[in-house]
């Protein structure tokens, strides 16, 4: 991987879970960058300190208060409501707030729109690429937002993103993310049905992989996801409650502008079903778990 490192910036970064912690990770490490975190638990800000150095504040507003550019990685939108703008009360005009969380273009522009009202700039930048891609540094980053902004941004989200392109105006990263994941839940559903149908047949799974992950089947899911399913392992990965969030924003944002996911909302109702299986802190490819009990 090229070299990321910037001049040393005074950075915040509010919330410390499994994306977040590697994420703040890389722009103290590989960006070299002065970060302060902030975490509702403070034993996760604690141990992020004691790796990676820094220093850690007991409020958003008191990480943001110095910082020339904030990132945050939270749950909901009501949880980027809370903290980003208890951020933003303290910050200096013309910072910039990153939100890496996956939440409604709704929010989005609402946060936007009250930056704007305090002088400050706020980019929707929701990721793809997973626990994975956070750790190693090669997440895909959607930014929506002030272009000039995004300019003053993407070298410090190129610590941890192999991908960080703006999409266009305020809610533009949160609608690319939801894209994202209309496809993966379809391409998931159909592997589920692949992987199973070959058991179902009698093939040795695994060769069945080997020969059609050479031609047009083949997909990220596939590469990374198939033999895990085959093996009945999902304990690790995107949880399925992470992905029916997801995709009642997506449903939610489909409804508002009249585009059909028939295929989406059936696979939100089999992730349903998962849940009701117990599933829920499962990998999403755990959807082959419907079709093997």
């Amino acid at each position: 991987m090229a070299d990321t490192a910037t001049d040393s910036r005074s950075v915040a970064f509010l919330g410390l879970g499994t994306m977040g912690f590697p994420m703040a990770g890389h722009l103290a490490v590989r960006g070299g960058h002065r970060v302060t975190v902030f975490n509702r638990t403070a034993a996760k800000a604690d141990a992020w300190t004691a790796r990676f150095g820094g220093a850690s504040a007991a409020t958003p507003a008191e990480a943001a208060r110095e910082a020339e550019l904030v990132f945050l990685c939270v749950g909901g939108d009501d949880d980027v409501r809370a903290v980003a703008g208890e951020a933003m009360t303290a910050m200096k005009p013309g910072t910039i707030v990153a939100d890496h969380s996956t939440v409604s273009a709704t929010v989005a522009r609402e946060m936007a729109e009250l930056a704007r009202e305090r002088g400050l700039f706020f980019l929707d930048a929701p990721v793809s690429g997973g626990q994975a891609g956070a750790e190693n540094g090669v997440l895909t980053v959607m930014v929506g937002g002030d272009a000039d902004a995004f300019a003053r941004a993407q070298p410090l989200m190129a610590c941890y993103g192999r991908s960080v392109t703006h999409m266009g105006p305020a809610g533009a990263g949160q609608l690319t993310k939801m894209v994202n994941q209309i496809c993966i839940a379809g391409l998931l559903q159909g592997l589920a049905e692949g992987m199973a149908f070959a058991q179902k047949a009698g093939l040795d799974g695994h060769k069945v992989v080997d020969v059609i992950g050479k031609g047009a089947a083949q997909s990220w899911q596939m590469d990374n996801r198939a033999k895990t399913m085959l093996d009945g392992k999902f304990d690790f990965g995107f949880a399925v409650d992470w992905m029916r969030k997801d995709l009642g924003i997506v449903l939610g944002e489909a409804r508002n502008n009249g585009a059909s996911l028939p295929v989406t909302a059936l696979v939100d109702q089999f992730y349903a079903e998962v849940q009701g299986m117990g599933g829920n802190r499962l990998d999403t490819s755990s959807l082959m778990t419907r079709l093997t009990r």
